[in-house]
């Protein structure tokens, strides 16, 4: 066979220097010939003594390991059965290392992916976390079932769909103009006329479901929230969004 020149490199163990083996002398890794691998792999060791370079126990391990394998490769296989039926065949001696190997060829890729994605990463930076106790006061977290800013809007969103697909009405009607203030005093008389504990129903809010009145009451109701002189709820997903006074 013919001589492999190695250059002497710091491998991280025994199993990548047999895998730095395979992949130079072109092998199969599922068809390993133990006599070739095992004499490279002794040439590697002696060529680290005669630099005077220490060789490692698990180095020495291995070696001792692949002698082994080249031993059993020699002598009768033993013959294992595989199935019911009594089917039997040859026990591969380098089964076991074949296995390893793989396991950590697929370990070191992981680690290369995983040192790029470092390196990546490196590029980016960070703005130091801000103490933001201050404002916890400020966002008092939401009661239980209370709605968030999102879910009235939805809401609110399904009236104005609901105005946009009503069946116009032939009808002389008078357009009344609103401020948010008007409709703060509105909602706030309609929620406080109500027992605390019924709530008002959202849709109870509105006359004429004109785009202009829809739009002023929800500026209204989020004035109102702001100001926690209202709380609005909704017990289920599916079930009506109500408003309640609120208590204290």
């Amino acid at each position: 066979m013919k001589e492999l020149n190695i250059k002497l490199e710091n491998f991280e163990g025994p199993l990548d220097l047999l895998l730095h083996l395979i992949k130079t002398m072109e092998i199969d890794i599922y068809d390993i010939p133990i006599s070739d691998i095992t004499e490279q792999y002794m040439t590697y060791i002696h060529t680290m003594k005669e630099f005077d370079l220490e060789v490692a126990g698990e180095f020495i391990v291995m070696a001792a390991t692949l002698m082994s394998i080249k031993s059993k490769m020699l002598l009768p296989q033993e013959m294992v059965e595989v199935d019911e039926d009594s089917e039997y065949e040859t026990s591969d001696p380098r089964e076991e290392l074949v296995q390893q190997l793989l396991d950590y060829k697929k370990f070191k890729y992981a680690a290369t992916l995983l040192k790029d994605k470092e390196a990546f990463r490196d590029d980016y930076y960070f703005k130091e976390a801000m103490n933001l106790s201050e404002y916890e006061q400020l966002n008092k977290p939401l009661e239980p079932n209370e709605v968030t800013t999102i879910d009235l809007f939805l809401a609110f969103h399904e009236v104005l769909n609901r105005q946009k697909d009503a069946k116009p009405v032939e009808a002389s009607v008078q357009l009344e103009e609103y401020t948010i203030n008007d409709r703060m005093d509105y909602v706030y008389a309609k929620v406080y006329n109500v027992k605390l504990s019924e709530g008002l129903e959202f849709d109870n809010l509105f006359e004429t479901f004109t785009r202009h009145e829809i739009i002023m009451t929800f500026l209204a109701i989020l004035e109102l929230i702001k100001n926690h002189d209202i709380i609005v709820k909704q017990s289920t997903r599916h079930d009506k969004i109500k408003i309640y006074q609120k208590e204290g």
